[in-house]
């Protein structure tokens, strides 16, 4: 930061010359004026636009036209990708679809990229991947007798280009990496890493679960052949929402994902015996797609649209240096280290805090209507999303941190790690 005074005065001053105060106001909050919600890489808001757009879903379309709305649902995933496309991808129409969740994704795009680069047995991703990315890799792999090549990676800092260069040689036919580090919120390059794998041969592969409507990406730019991601997360989609999938346009026509359902045939209600794929996206879809879901991703993602991408990553990378700033000052001297990329260019929409006691300070924040999460082995995440943080509520959840490490007023709180937190 250019400035910076820990007085709650400065995060006052900073809000003030926010341009994007007022879509706090397009979000439901019941509770907001009581609530310090730093936990939007987990579950994003509902916004009021959403929430009536799913009433008339369910009052007209499904209420009084019932089965004659499929004539307007039947293009609802593409719809939706097509929104997430333009308005925070960096990709052209057509190449995105919501479907599925991010798991199903993964595996459809992962076996269909193994079958373009016949003669070639290895998976490449990173030991510090989300774990559903490894299980689901470590399952393609043990299905189709293949190797999964693990890549030793940094948990704070993230890939390294000599860390994946290292590992590429000519078995690797797909790489698969997530472009912000789920426990960190490391940023990998995108381009430069995709580069780097093209040149040995292989697919990309890009989990975007923590990296769309919290950072820029240019999918088509990078030259990324494969993404997934989830929309339940910054995209303030809803809990459960649906997944995008992105095959690059080139390679649509050569890639066969392994679930034939009839969504994705070119004809469906014909009805006939043999499966025969849709052209263009519409193929990497499988059953009946999720209407309700894929509503919702639309107008999350044209809500982001609306503030623009640009503005969005300006007012995340002030906050989360304003995070990074209060640790420094106050946590520091508490046992507090921080666990993320310091260089803005190398961050994500969120900040990781490193303590021994994490789970329990996230558990005793969370007894003060402040929600943070925990994750292992001694992080305590904070995401202050642009779109509805505000630079005071930085200050005001930091402060109640201080005031409970300091106090340890969270020594009641047993270690064991809850279900969710």
């Amino acid at each position: 930061m250019t400035s910076f005074s820990a007085d709650r005065s400065y995060a006052q001053t900073l809000d003030a010359a926010d341009q994007l105060t007022h879509f706090r106001d397009r979000f439901v909050r019941p509770d907001w004026e009581d609530l310090i919600y730093l936990n939007g890489n987990s579950l994003g808001p509902l916004p009021i636009r959403t929430q009536a757009r799913i009433a008339e879903l369910i009052d007209q379309d499904w209420g009084v036209g019932l089965v004659r709305s499929w004539d307007k649902w039947l293009h609802q995933p593409r719809v939706a990708g097509d929104m997430l496309a333009e308005q925070l991808l960096g990709a052209a129409s057509g190449q995105v679809i919501v479907c599925d969740s991010v798991t199903v994704n993964l595996y459809k795009l992962a076996w269909a990229a193994l079958d373009f680069r016949p003669g070639r047995d290895v998976i490449v991703t990173d030991d510090d991947n989300f774990p559903t990315d490894r299980y689901v890799l470590a399952g393609v792999a043990a299905q189709r007798g293949c190797e999964l090549r693990l890549i030793h990676t940094d948990m704070d800092e993230g890939i390294s280009e000599e860390s994946l260069v290292a590992a590429l040689d000519d078995r690797v036919a797909l790489v698969e990496l997530s472009h912000v580090a789920y426990r960190s919120g490391a940023l990998a390059d995108m381009g430069q890493l995709t580069d780097l794998i093209h040149r040995a041969g292989a697919l990309a592969l890009w989990d975007l679960c923590h990296s769309v409507g919290a950072v820029p990406v240019e999918l088509d730019g990078s030259g990324a052949d494969l993404a997934i991601g989830c929309t339940y997360k910054y995209v303030n989609a809803g809990p459960g929402a649906p997944a995008l999938l992105y095959v690059r346009d080139e390679l649509q026509h050569q890639l066969r994902q392994p679930i034939w359902g009839w969504f994705g045939q070119r004809d469906q209600f014909e009805m006939g015996p043999r499966y025969d794929p849709a052209p263009g996206i519409s193929a990497f879809l499988t059953g009946t797609p999720d209407i309700m879901g894929a509503v919702a991703v639309e107008e999350g993602a044209r809500l982001l649209g609306e503030a623009g991408m640009q503005q969005l990553r300006e007012k995340s990378v002030a906050l989360t240096e304003y995070v990074i700033a209060l640790a420094d000052e106050w946590l520091a001297p508490l046992g507090f280290t921080v666990a993320s990329p310091r260089r803005a260019a190398r961050r994500g929409g969120h900040v990781t805090l490193r303590h021994d006691d994490a789970r329990q300070l996230v558990q005793a924040l969370l007894r003060t209507n402040i929600v943070t999460d925990y994750r292992t082995p001694d992080r305590v995440r904070i995401s202050p999303a642009p779109l509805y943080t505000s630079f005071t509520h930085v200050w005001d959840g930091l402060d109640r941190l201080r005031e409970i490490a300091a106090s340890k007023s969270y020594a009641d709180i047993p270690p064991e790690q809850p279900l969710v937190s």
